[in-house]
């Protein structure tokens, strides 16, 4: 059996010469980047490009967070179709450079975290700690409260209107989950907290192969059972080939309290769930989607990414060995 994963770090629009080296340093072929806003035009994201092929680093993937996290389309405001058009005018331009996954979520605009600290599972390092109990007790997030149905109903809006331009430019989108997965949080609804949640999305665009997911590893193991058999599911989208992208995480425990950890400190044996993906044989992109920082004068998030990444690359080697 071959390794097929395409193993990534994460890589932002305004990177340094220097921090592309370090990627090819760590041996990886493969990147995905967060472009920012005024790098989001088809002549930047060519330039960004060609830099990352002088260091022989292919961009798999790519994301403006500023637009498919934007509140207007999630919440269906007045000027969603403003927001629906600069988004699609992105993923015209990536699919016109080559970069054939883009990003969508569908939440409150962030990733909802109690705070960064030192934690009891985190070695020293700062990592994200989340708190339900304290998370609960924030107020609405937006002017009112945003309900199931109506939720899902932008969503359907949105995908309406993006999907056709997806295959005009053969670009795939990957959904994330709810982090954390919960039903709501600050007065929003959140749609993806589930493996059914994740099916759901899928009938209601007809299967759309230009919809898939990004297969969150820490959201299924923060939600636990109330998120889905993580290895049935593994599966399942896997064979369905809806998982485009994988992240790759693990946590100390199940909700309403977790600390983010490093791959081996949480409470899911990693190494089985790197099985199940290569035993399913998955071969699109993986990387390491949050680490726990380690201390800026041996490297900060840079030796956490290298770190994690290099554990994570040894699971696979195992993993493919293992199953020959």
């Amino acid at each position: 059996m071959n390794n097929k994963i395409k193993v990534q770090i994460p890589i932002v629009s305004d990177y340094t010469d220097d921090q592309l080296l370090f990627a090819k340093q760590m041996g990886l072929k493969n990147v995905f980047v967060m472009f920012k806003d005024e790098h989001s035009n088809y002549d930047s994201v060519m330039r960004f490009m060609e830099r990352c092929a002088k260091f022989d680093l292919t961009v798999n993937d790519a994301g403006n967070s500023n637009m498919y996290k934007h509140p207007s389309i999630h919440l269906g405001l007045p000027d969603r179709d403003e927001w629906i058009n600069q988004y699609n005018a992105f993923n015209r331009a990536l699919g016109k450079a080559g970069i054939r996954v883009g990003y969508v979520t569908w939440d409150q605009g962030r990733v909802s975290t109690t705070r960064f600290a030192v934690g009891e599972h985190t070695r020293g390092a700062v990592g994200r700690l989340v708190d339900m109990e304290e998370l609960n007790s924030h107020p609405f997030c937006f002017d009112r409260e945003y309900q199931k149905e109506e939720m899902w109903n932008n969503f359907k809006y949105f995908m309406d209107r993006v999907l056709p331009v997806c295959e005009e430019a053969d670009i795939r989108l990957a959904l994330h989950p709810n982090d954390p997965p919960v039903p709501s949080l600050e007065g929003v609804c959140n749609l993806i907290h589930s493996a059914e949640d994740y099916k759901r999305a899928f009938e209601m665009v007809n299967n759309n192969p230009y919809l898939g997911m990004k297969f969150c590893v820490g959201c299924w193991l923060e939600g636990g059972k109330e998120f889905g058999n993580i290895m049935e599911d593994i599966k399942y989208f896997v064979e369905n080939k809806k998982v485009f992208i994988v992240h790759f995480r693990n946590v100390s425990s199940t909700l309403p309290y977790f600390e983010e950890t490093l791959l081996e400190d949480g409470y899911m044996d990693m190494y089985q769930v790197m099985k199940q993906f290569v035993a399913c044989g998955y071969d699109g992109a993986m990387h390491c989607d949050h680490v726990p920082e380690f201390v800026e004068a041996c490297g900060g998030k840079d030796s956490s990414f290298a770190y994690s990444t290099g554990y994570m690359k040894a699971l696979i080697h195992c993993a493919v060995s293992e199953l020959k």
